[in-house]
């Protein structure tokens, strides 16, 4: 029964790559943009951001269901997708805020392909101030040649 459960804290964290994704392509560069259009913006002179809304959003899910979930017990299937969706949502914050955007200065120097593919990825989607034309949603993955590109550079290094 655990494998079972580790198989939905696996499929619920690949998921939320997914999920944000689409909610970061249609829903935040569409009818939501007011609130995504602060993260965009090149110079910004607060520490939050109307963006880090979405946090909430996010978050929610994951909580209700690690809620519900220990009603249920260790062995729900719900404490462990809620658990799934809470470690993606504390990936993002290590790879998004930490990492790409330095809100907290570390790891400022990685020299791993498939980080500097991430970081490359979002610096495309970065590139376009406007809610339009834009590319590269993800964030835990990215499109293959950034992949290649990093790969290369790093064995060139």
């Amino acid at each position: 029964m655990i494998i079972l459960n580790i198989f939905w804290l696996l499929i619920s964290f690949a998921a939320m790559e997914l999920v944000a994704w689409f909610t970061h392509k249609y829903v935040m560069h569409g009818f939501l943009w007011n609130l995504h259009r602060d993260h965009h913006l090149k110079d910004h002179d607060h520490v939050m951001e109307r963006n880090d809304t979405f946090f909430l959003m996010f978050a929610t899910p994951g909580i209700l269901l690690m809620y519900l979930g220990m009603k249920g017990g260790i062995l729900d299937p719900r404490l462990w997708i809620g658990t799934g969706i809470s470690l993606y949502g504390l990936a993002y914050v290590v790879m998004h805020d930490v990492f790409i955007h330095q809100r907290i200065r570390m790891f400022t120097r990685a020299d791993n392909y498939y980080l500097k593919a991430i970081r490359k990825a979002h610096k495309v989607h970065h590139k376009h101030l406007g809610k339009e034309d834009g590319e590269c949603f993800g964030m835990l993955w990215a499109p293959r040649k950034y992949f290649q590109a990093a790969k290369a550079s790093t064995k060139n290094a």
